[in-house]
């Protein structure tokens, strides 16, 4: 494979990732199922969980930001403005989970 044929698809490769990666963090902002939630059944009986798999999604998400950072691929362009403001400042508060959302054109949540 030829090297800038080998560079696209790393960045296909790990830009799919990173859509991968905020489609599941923000299935847990909306409390919809997740592999998580396969894996560990049990802490679906138990709301103080919610949390700790939304933090699960909020580190795999910084991973892939700065595996991407690490590689010079352009990764903001896939968010707000003020959701790449959020994962630049890498502290998940409630700010973040309560203004995810938060755009000019009312944006529908992950189905």
């Amino acid at each position: 494979m030829e090297n800038s044929n080998r560079e696209q698809w790393s960045q296909d490769f790990l830009l799919n990732k990173l859509e991968q990666a905020k489609v599941h963090f923000e299935r847990t902002i909306d409390s919809k199922h997740t592999e998580f939630d396969d894996l560990y059944p049990y802490m679906i009986e138990h709301p103080q969980f919610f949390w700790y798999k939304r933090y699960v999604a909020w580190s795999e998400l910084l991973t892939i930001v700065k595996l991407c950072e690490e590689l010079g691929i352009p990764w903001t362009e896939r968010f707000a403005t003020h959701q790449s403001e959020y994962v630049n400042n890498r502290v998940m508060s409630s700010k973040v989970l309560d203004y995810w959302y938060e755009t000019n054109d009312t944006r529908e949540h992950v189905g």
